[in-house]
């Protein structure tokens, strides 16, 4: 399968829309939570917009639409379980989305939302706020057990699919990452790499699955390392990787 080229557009505080260009004249855009920098991109690269994308209801993912729409009608993508504004096509695992040259299947990933999708095709996961470069979502309406399921689906993907989250919170999950395990090196190197980038206005995303199973502490629940951390953080014994990752997820909260 062929790769696609993939925009990143600022938007927000430290949100990322990702816009797919599958040929020279058209655009896909994901998760628009802000018009403004789209339309203005779209202008620059002289794209013209086929269609949105979505993968949850918040806010800062959905409020570019009407506006968006505005400036061109064109179908807007998007879970089926989410209240979704303008939503056409509502969306569900086994579902797949095609535009040009473009495919891309439909993952159910629940957690962060109770009806959160992801979209994966091209060696490319474009996954919303289930993931983050070395974190995950916090828990706005689904269950840890969910979203923990939810992980596990990404865990199982190959090592050099690309990783595109929506927020720019890789530093302060590596911090995170190295409380829970100050001796992985891999995690260090990561945190180096990603203040080099940050230091010079560049995105930290997109990451790789297989970096991700390396440094996020989400994907690492069967370690034992992560264990005896998580343990030592809820100050009882965690019987299962989703005890573990029920734990860790509500350490992160306290100290995020």
């Amino acid at each position: 399968m062929k790769m696609i080229k993939v925009h990143a557009i600022k938007s927000l505080i430290d949100n990322y829309i990702w816009v797919i260009q599958p040929n020279n004249q058209h655009a896909i855009v994901i998760d628009p939570g802000d018009a403004g920098p789209v339309i203005k991109f779209l202008a620059e690269k002289q794209l013209e917009p086929i269609a949105i994308l979505v993968t949850h209801k918040h806010w800062d993912h959905v409020d570019g639409i009407e506006a968006l729409l505005q400036h061109k009608a064109v179908p807007v993508y998007g879970p089926a379980n989410d209240p979704v504004p303008f939503l056409d096509f509502p969306l569900k695992s086994g579902d797949t989305v095609v535009f040009d040259q473009v495919s891309l299947d439909v993952l159910d990933v629940p957690g962060h939302t109770a009806g959160h999708i992801a979209y994966y095709g091209h060696h490319s996961l474009f996954c919303g706020d289930t993931l983050f470069g070395a974190g995950c979502g916090r828990l706005l309406g689904g269950a840890a057990k969910q979203l923990h399921n939810s992980i596990n689906i990404f865990n199982k993907l190959d090592d050099n699919i690309k990783v595109y989250c929506s927020h720019e919170y890789t530093l302060n999950n590596l911090a995170f990452a190295l409380k829970v395990e100050p001796d992985n090196t891999n995690i260090q190197i990561r945190m180096d790499q990603t203040q080099q980038l940050r230091s010079q206005n560049l995105p930290s995303l997109p990451s790789t699955i297989g970096l991700e199973r390396s440094t996020n502490p989400f994907l690492r629940c069967a370690q034992t390392t992560v264990i005896a951390s998580a343990e030592n953080a809820a100050k009882r014994p965690l019987k299962t990787t989703l005890d573990v990752f029920t734990a860790l997820r509500a350490w992160k909260d306290i100290v995020s």
